[in-house]
């Protein structure tokens, strides 16, 4: 062979079990065959798991990193604004092609504030969730 490796299979290659045990490895040796073992560093080991060095950098950051949620105030504006046009989450949700979970959530207050979410329920509710004058009638005037 043209790159310096004399080594011949017949058939087929052994497989990686067959070369991994005591045995096979000494009888490579005493027919000859060159034999290469290396340890390999942490091998047979789950190192996904450890730690990263970065770990107490991002604990130090996460009061500034947060996310902001939706208000209090503009929760009970949605609450109070879809119980005065008496609709269930469920009624609202169907109205602005949500999950009632979002509605849930915003009313809560745990929702990331969406823009396009909060713009269908102004328009549903009628109310303004937005800007300075919130919960003044949304005006019709576009």
């Amino acid at each position: 062979m043209a790159d310096g490796d004399d080594t011949t299979f017949i058939g087929h290659r052994p497989g990686k079990s067959a070369m991994r045990s005591k045995q096979a490895v000494n009888s490579a040796m005493r027919s000859g065959v060159g034999v290469d073992s290396e340890k390999k560093f942490a091998g047979g080991q789950n190192k996904n798991a450890t730690a990263n060095k970065n770990t107490a950098k991002l604990d130090r950051e996460t009061e500034e990193l947060h996310h902001d949620h939706v208000s209090h105030d503009v929760s009970v504006l949605i609450q109070q604004g879809r119980q005065s046009k008496g609709m269930t989450q469920k009624d609202l949700a169907t109205k602005i092609n949500e999950k009632q979970q979002i509605i849930n959530d915003y009313e809560n207050g745990k929702a990331l504030p969406n823009q396009q979410i909060l713009g269908k329920l102004e328009r549903i509710l009628g109310l303004k969730l937005r800007g300075k004058d919130k919960g003044q009638p949304l005006d019709k005037k576009k």
